[in-house]
């Protein structure tokens, strides 16, 4: 049986109400909602790069062998198991990502993009993103997301910004329809 494996946006855990969300809109499917090391050990500030990714490699891991895994979460989340799925050396084996908000660069910072990985992705993607998102526009995020060989999906929310502030059901839906029909 797949099973999905989401991580939080940099600012929240596990417990967020978006991932809560996706988990009771994918049931049966089994969900594990994980957390980064800098967050189990009561820290706010997000671990560097390797350390995540190695946290991402750890959680996936500890799934059963079994059926496969869909990998994503919010904003840095789904850009770590973004990275990680892309990573040259070890990538991790998934079905498929979902990227709830990816933050595409920083807040008016277009110059800082975060797509290197992107032409390394070779699994389909789900892009769930606000239309009013600082993180990266609508044009911006479709520019780069071609880049990507594998399929790529987007869903919009209008007039939500990266926090996608009471979208929660749609952000679940979305996820619940795309991971049913991979």
């Amino acid at each position: 049986m797949t099973r999905l494996l989401l991580f939080p946006g940099s600012g929240s855990d596990s417990t967020h109400p978006a991932l809560v969300a996706v988990e009771r809109a994918v049931r049966p499917m089994r969900t594990v909602r994980a957390d980064f090391p800098y967050r189990k050990a009561g820290r706010k500030a997000p671990d560097r790069a390797p350390v995540l990714l190695q946290a991402v490699r750890d959680e996936v891991a500890a799934l059963p062998r079994r059926g496969g895994v869909v990998l994503g979460g919010r904003s840095m989340g789904g850009r770590i198991c973004s990275m990680a799925v892309a990573d040259e050396l070890a990538p991790v084996r998934a079905k498929g990502l979902v990227l709830i908000a990816y933050p595409l660069h920083p807040p008016g910072k277009p110059d800082r993009l975060r797509v290197d990985h992107f032409p390394r992705l070779t699994v389909p993607c789900l892009f769930v993103h606000g239309t009013n998102d600082r993180f990266g526009t609508p044009d911006e995020l479709t520019e780069w997301t071609a880049t990507i060989p594998g399929a790529v999906t987007h869903v919009w929310i209008e007039r939500k910004g990266h926090d996608l502030k009471g979208a929660d059901d749609v952000v679940a839906a979305a996820v619940a329809e795309w991971v049913s029909a991979l």
